[in-house]
């Protein structure tokens, strides 16, 4: 196994270092896998000779954890972890969370709120006026004026809440080693003003710059309009070549932000996925039971990056780019040979997949020259003339994977976009993924049945998904298997009213489908849907939305596509009344609820009528079945 890098001076001690160039403070447990972005950003720069230590999971309530490894020659790298420090500590309904499966033991608590703030600031704190770089998702989607949802309120950019001097925004090894090299050369950090894929504070900027004023805070904080106009702006220059400097206004400094940095090559990946990680948890946390994050991960292939599915609750498109970029077959095979050696393989490659699996490569000519377009979808509303659909290259890593000595099974657990594999004319990736890639259950996201809340999530039309449902069970009853979608739903995006939540829970009862978990829209910072969230706006046409704030808003349609669960019938009831459809209580076929015990009979019949003759006729033949069985 290779060597982890320092958590304490002893570590340093053994390798003979004296001083850090850089010590990396994360918000998770200390993991060497290339899965991690405190992993990879550390090992890109061990392997450009600049010495690192991590400090994972400091106590933030003073400083003193901060000194552990003494002061770094170049600055401190600050990250909340590989997930924003809310989403990990509180869910949709703003509840704190028990566990974190990014800490040993899954322990809840070892993460602040906001870790990228608390950290930065007790950094501070410890060493005064040194470097302070943030990377990772918290900081890059709160890079700007930004809603929080657990405060309710619009926040100012967290390079001025956390007191740091930059923030590396997406995906950060080329913007790191450039950042990395100006302070070598004694650059002073308040000088770093040119690397893309960075964001940082001045006072004023030179008349000539090539720059585009978003809204000031002043603006964006209290007129919701001019928060969607921010966002559509910043949406619109999120890709490398074309967009341009985009400047937000405080009181006392301007933040600026510039453009993306371009996505690394295929070779550059394989480079950054072929680093010597670990590919484990510290061995300190052994004796609290490990770290599960990286069972998760441990026996899958990352093999692409970015995403063109561009969702509108998703931030992944915000934070890695809409340009796909793929590993090559020949670095994922040599990873795969490399998992199979390991002491506790199965057999079982469980992933092989980036933020949707099947994205395997630029979607065009376009981006295959690094660049995406900025006035259309690739796949939304349909999918784009100039996309390029064909799934042949992943099927044949796929081939290759399956056909290793001491492999098994390869699955597909990431994400995978049915309406792009539909629109592969062959059909021969659908049928081989049917015949060998499904553990059991495809896991998919249709995530609604309305068309006017799909258009709001930029998902395809319901009937798209009904065609790929209608094929899949087509192709297992060819293939002789039994295996199943398993769909995921959102509940309350904006846009969605309790009618649609009623359609939904219909669709549910007409399927036989009983989601034991159901996905409440979680409104979290970069995001299109939290913009319409806060907003009640869709920013592309500025037509107000119908959105469902209130706990009990939620909780409403929350309820209703839960309609089975005797917990919820109180909610479900109310809804349904709310929603203007009581023939849904009562008994028959299409009910999704029975009335409760001593209702008034009146009042019963009045509204369920129909039901109640269903009831009827349903024991009349039941009573005449019965007779007839005792004459024969």
């Amino acid at each position: 196994m290779n060597d982890f890098l320092p958590i304490s001076i002893d570590d340093m001690n053994r390798r003979g270092w004296d001083e850090l160039d850089f010590v990396m403070v994360t918000g998770d447990a200390y993991v060497d896998h290339p899965s991690f972005g405190a992993a990879v950003i550390s090992r890109i720069l061990d392997k450009h000779d600049y010495r690192v230590g991590v400090i994972a999971q400091p106590d933030w309530t003073g400083a003193a954890a901060f000194r552990k490894l003494g002061r770094p020659r170049l600055g401190f790298l600050v990250t909340a972890g590989n997930i924003d420090s809310m989403v990990n500590n509180y869910t949709a309904a703003k509840k704190r969370r028990s566990d974190d499966i990014y800490a040993p033991g899954r322990r809840g608590g070892l993460r602040p709120d906001r870790a990228a703030i608390s950290y930065a600031i007790r950094v501070r704190e410890a060493y005064g006026r040194i470097p302070i770089i943030l990377g990772g998702l918290e900081a890059s989607l709160r890079r700007f004026a930004h809603f929080d949802y657990w405060q309710e309120k619009v926040r100012r950019s967290l390079l001025i809440d956390s007191g740091a001097d930059i923030i590396v925004y997406g995906m950060g090894e080329r913007a790191m080693l450039e950042i990395a090299a100006a302070l070598a050369a004694d650059r002073p950090v308040a000088g770093i003003s040119e690397v893309p894929g960075t964001v940082y504070r001045t006072k004023e900027l030179p008349s000539d710059v090539d720059s585009v004023r978003l809204p000031s805070f002043v603006r964006v904080e209290s007129d919701a309009r001019a928060f969607a106009e921010s966002f559509l702006i910043q949406y619109r220059n999120s890709d490398a070549h074309s967009g341009r400097i985009l400047i937000e206004e405080y009181d006392d400094c301007l933040i600026v932000q510039n453009p993306p940095s371009p996505p690394l090559e295929p070779r550059e990946l394989d480079e950054v996925n072929e680093l010597p990680y670990a590919r484990a948890a510290h061995p300190v946390y052994e004796a609290a039971g490990g770290v599960r994050a990286i069972e998760e991960v441990r026996f899958s292939l990352v093999s692409s990056r970015g995403c063109f599915g561009n969702c509108s609750f998703c931030s992944l498109t915000f934070h890695q780019g809409r340009t796909v970029q793929a590993r090559t077959p020949e670095s994922l095979v040599r990873e795969a040979v490399e998992l199979t050696r390991l002491p506790d393989f199965k057999g079982y490659i469980h992933d092989v997949g980036g933020p949707t699996a099947d994205f395997f490569g630029p979607a065009c000519a376009r981006q295959t020259r690094g660049s995406a377009c900025s006035d259309r979808e690739c796949l939304f509303p349909s999918p784009c003339p100039k996309l390029n659909t064909d799934h042949s290259r992943y099927l044949e890593l796929l081939r290759r994977l399956r056909s290793l000595p001491g492999v098994k099974k390869v699955f597909i657990r990431s994400g995978l976009r049915f309406d792009f594999i539909l629109a592969d004319q062959s059909g021969e990736f659908f049928t081989e993924l049917v015949e060998h890639h499904v553990s059991g259950q495809l896991k998919v996201a249709p995530e609604h049945v309305c068309d006017e809340v799909l258009t709001l999530m930029r998902k395809p039309p319901h009937r798209v998904y009904l065609t790929f449902k209608k094929k899949f069970d087509a192709l297992n009853r060819k293939l002789g298997k039994k295996q199943f979608l398993l769909p995921y739903f959102i509940s309350s995006h904006p846009g969605s009213t309790l009618a649609h939540a009623v359609a939904l829970a219909c669709f549910f009862r007409d399927h036989r489908f009983a989601p034991e978990q159901v996905q409440d829209f979680y409104p979290t910072p970069g995001t299109l849907s939290t913009c319409m969230y806060h907003t009640g706006l869709d920013p592309f046409t500025m037509r107000p939305l119908c959105v469902a704030k209130s706990r009990h808003e939620k909780a409403l349609q929350r309820a209703l596509l839960q309609y089975r669960n005797p917990k919820n019938r109180r909610l479900v009831e109310e809804a349904l009344r709310r929603a203007g459809r009581p023939d849904l209580i009562g008994f028959g076929p299409q009910c999704l609820i029975q009335p409760l015990r001593g209702e008034s009979s009146e009042a019963f019949r009045s509204e369920n009528t129909r039901s109640l003759k269903w009831t009827r006729n349903a024991r009349r033949k039941k009573k005449n079945t019965k007779r007839r069985r005792k004459k024969n």
